[in-house]
């Protein structure tokens, strides 16, 4: 039995911070940040921190779903991990053969000892510390403890970051994805490539808290498995569950900001919601993501309930449609996830062709990166990001990770898709100490 208490907050950014410290003194922990997003909110949390586990579920693709589904049927409690884009192995007959720096477990969740979240009650916020080991206030005490670190340690070492695409080839490639379009193979797929750095050396908590700052996006998550971590900046809701309604919010369209000329950053939003490209893009996902709900949802209750939003980040605009369902009684909630998974936006349409064609042309496995992090809660809900914008560490191996990609539709150009592949890797060089000169071209 847990034992729960609240305590009233006076400092938000203080006691985020002392969280995210705290559950980066545990081998294993999970941060998630909304970051007071105005939009997007549909939201239980303003942050939900886990650390310490009680037991655990880890596997790889094959039966990972259905040991996840006993698990949470004895554990009836908090659960909170992820799911591997190589899970795709399982729900369809595909292959992953690539190689992976980082080797996350294909599936991880955990019953944490802890829990601790910030939501606002009655127009304040409040902390909620949830304990199977000692006293919520124990709990809390610790979260206080000062973890500022020593002006000693040494200072993050990041080399220059290396495509495992060279350019010349991603732009090839894309040439080749729409040749596969113009053939009616598929009508879209979402190009993938990695920059990495090997002897790479950096303090992931910090690194995130940067990252966090800069990127201040809704579905933020820091993850640590022992040396292994994720420092996700992410925009986009893979799938939310609350009583029997799921909802899912693909983004397709993305622009760079202008925060200094805020007459040409309104024009560049209304050239987003304008753009015949990527609507296209945006409405094909809508209905790959409409027709995954369908499966487990009532006959008629899936709609589209925002088509082609413009939501405004730190650094970028993105195209956001929110797609909603109703689902039918008795639905369990790891097959909701299961039969939605791998998410439309970061495979294509087909969906099972589109994954089979990035085996083929990408270079390296994705791993934990287009897969998704979150957390059930007790009741039954849940609510899972898409793992985009993100750092992926190992700090055994001094192997670092930042894959990003984008939508090739027949109108692509493969020069404006290499662009915006290093558009959406902006915030997470800043977060290293680098910038785009630093990514060398690799042929």
């Amino acid at each position: 039995m847990r034992q729960s208490a609240q305590f009233p907050v006076t400092d938000l950014a203080g006691i985020k911070n002392r969280l995210l410290a705290w559950v980066d003194t545990h081998a294993t922990g999970v941060y998630l940040d909304s970051n007071s997003y105005p939009d997007l909110q549909n939201s239980t949390w303003e942050c939900l921190a886990a650390a310490g586990i009680a037991d655990t579920v880890e596997a790889t693709a094959g039966q990972a779903f259905s040991g996840l589904q006993h698990f949470y049927n004895r554990k009836q409690d908090w659960l909170f991990g992820f799911f591997g884009y190589d899970l795709k192995n399982e729900v369809e007959k595909l292959f992953s053969n690539h190689p992976d720096g980082i080797a996350f477990p294909d599936l991880l969740f955990f019953q944490p000892v802890h829990v601790a979240g910030i939501r606002r009650m009655a127009g304040q916020y409040v902390l909620e510390i949830h304990t199977l080991d000692g006293s919520a206030e124990q709990v809390l005490a610790e979260i206080e403890q000062d973890r500022t670190g020593s002006p000693d340690e040494p200072n993050d070492v990041v080399p220059p970051l290396r495509p495992r695409l060279p350019k010349s080839v991603y732009l090839q490639t894309v040439d080749a994805v729409r040749q596969h379009i113009m053939e009616g193979d598929i009508y879209e797929l979402n190009l993938c490539q990695e920059f990495f750095a090997e002897q790479a050396s950096i303090r992931p908590c910090r690194t995130f808290r940067r990252l966090n700052q800069i990127a201040n996006a809704p579905f933020s998550a820091y993850l640590r498995h022992r040396q292994q971590f994720l420092l996700c900046a992410s925009p986009e809701r893979f799938l939310r569950k609350e009583a029997d309604t799921v909802l899912s919010q693909p983004i397709k369209g993305t622009r760079r900001r202008h925060l200094h000329d805020p007459e040409a950053d309104r024009l560049i939003r209304e050239d987003l919601f304008n753009s015949t490209k990527d609507r296209a893009e945006n409405v094909m996902i809508v209905d790959l993501v409409r027709n995954d709900l369908v499966r487990h949802c009532l006959p008629g209750s899936v709609r589209v309930t925002e088509l082609f939003g413009i939501y405004s980040f730190q650094t970028v605009h993105q195209m956001i449609s929110t797609v909603e369902g109703t689902l039918r009684p008795g639905t369990h909630p790891v097959l909701a996830l299961r039969d939605a998974f791998p998410m439309g936006s970061m495979t294509g349409a087909p969906k099972v062709r589109a994954m089979e064609l990035i085996e083929q042309y990408e270079h390296s496995r994705r791993g934990l990166f287009s897969g998704a992090v979150g957390y059930f809660s007790p009741d039954g809900d849940f609510d899972f990001n898409v793992v985009i914008r993100s750092i992926l560490y190992n700090a055994a191996t001094g192997y670092l990770s930042c894959p990003v990609g984008g939508a090739i539709v027949y109108d692509s150009v493969p020069e404006l898709e290499y662009e915006e592949c290093l558009i959406k890797a902006n915030a997470m060089l800043q977060a290293l100490g680098l910038n785009n000169s630093q990514i060398t071209s690799g042929g």
